[in-house]
């Protein structure tokens, strides 16, 4: 009996990498690193704001029940909805694992949305515009080259990337956010730290992005699970067209949220309608700048390879002049309920040859190293397979 389990577990063992290394087939690239940001003029992600308009409050990383076997929510799309309009959120997205999920009462507030990956690492994307699903992911993304063909598989039938959680996927590393191109927005904050190194990486090799900070919701129903981020769009509609714009000029900010009341709802909703917001944010000429609704703890401006480039304690603005050895600064503010605000980032760039820094970088295969990668990866799901019918030979035998 011990022999026949030892036998099937192996020839399961070897099946799962088989399969893995499957699934590993991949280009290999060489990178072309921009560099830091350069040029005479200063982006502004803020050029379009409209103080007139309205900051709405946006989740765009939900996950809730479907209609399928596996299921990481147990409350249906519009109980999810309903949750969030108690916290004031105006917008709110459903992004379920590999599966469009339809918007449950208003059509016009459709968004396709859904979040790719299923590999071992969590090197997950969020997918924004797409018609349909795709369905191939490298079950470990080792390589940074498997990690920028998925964004480029990707990209091909999307209107914009968001790079999910970086913080939480597995072997990431500064590396790797000075290779990887091709997504807009970043999203931000791992819940242990407030610091964005992840972030200052990418920025700091010439990768602009946008960010984001979301629930990545699961669990409605735990209030350290639910309005503990948030972001704030200055946009007069909810509808993709307008939502789509607006996440691709910068116009937003993002916030991280304490569980105010730890378990106590209506202190958690009340709390909620009181937070900080951020009034004015601009440039001036070569000064970037952001005035908040209350004092900060603190505020900071933070520019080239995550430097704190200058702070102010108990204060409702800060402003800081870029000298032209500044390629970028973002603006956080602490506030003392635990409340965190940050900033899109100004960068420099040249406006009489692009509209904004972001730029998707080449990345070259490299052809004898794609040969030599994927041969050796065929040559260990060949091994495997020889292993697994060897073993069930040898299994037939002992039977007979």
């Amino acid at each position: 009996m011990f022999v026949t389990a030892g036998k099937s577990l192996a020839i399961l063992l070897l099946s799962l990498v088989t399969v893995l290394a499957l699934f590993s087939v991949s280009p290999v690239y060489d990178f072309t690193m921009p560099g830091p940001f350069r040029g005479p003029d200063i982006f502004n992600p803020y050029s379009a704001l409209d103080t007139a308009v309205s900051w709405k409050r946006a989740n765009f990383h939900t996950h809730t029940k479907v209609k399928s076997v596996f299921n990481e929510c147990d409350y249906w799309p519009g109980e999810v909805y309903d949750a969030y309009s108690k916290f004031g959120y105006d917008i709110v997205t459903f992004s379920n694992h590999n599966a469009l999920t339809v918007h449950p009462f208003d059509s016009t507030l459709q968004v396709n949305v859904y979040e790719h990956g299923y590999n071992l690492f969590k090197y997950h994307l969020l997918v924004f515009g797409s018609d349909r699903v795709g369905r191939f992911d490298p079950l470990l993304p080792i390589l940074t080259s498997q990690r920028q063909w998925k964004l480029d598989i990707l990209g091909k039938n999307a209107d914009f990337i968001q790079l999910n959680h970086p913080f939480r996927t597995n072997l990431t590393s500064r590396d790797d956010m000075e290779c990887l191109t091709g997504y807009r927005i970043i999203e931000l904050d791992s819940g242990v730290t407030t610091e964005q190194e992840y972030w200052d990486w990418a920025l700091s090799a010439g990768h602009y992005s946008f960010a984001l900070a979301n629930d990545d919701l699961h669990y409605p129903d735990r209030s350290d699970r639910i309005a503990v981020r948030c972001n704030m769009l200055c946009c007069d509609g909810a509808d993709y067209g307008t939502l789509k714009s607006t996440l691709l000029s910068g116009a937003y900010y993002c916030m991280r949220i304490p569980d105010f009341g730890g378990g106590d709802w209506e202190v958690k909703y009340a709390e909620n309608k009181r937070l900080p917001q951020i009034s004015d944010i601009g440039l001036k000429t070569d000064t970037a700048y952001v005035k908040l609704s209350r004092p900060a703890v603190r505020i900071k401006a933070t520019g080239q390879d995550g430097k704190t480039l200058a702070s102010v304690e108990e204060a409702k603005s800060m402003c800081w002049k870029m000298h032209p050895e500044d390629s970028y600064v973002r603006f956080t503010a602490y506030f003392d309920d635990g409340v965190v605000i940050y900033t899109n980032p100004f960068a420099r760039y040249d406006a009489s040859k692009t509209d904004s820094p972001y730029a998707e970088s080449a990345h070259s295969v490299n052809a004898v190293l794609t040969i030599l990668y994927n041969l050796l990866v065929l040559v260990v799901a060949a091994g495997c397979m020889a292993l697994i019918i060897l073993v069930a030979r040898c299994g037939r035998k002992g039977e007979r």
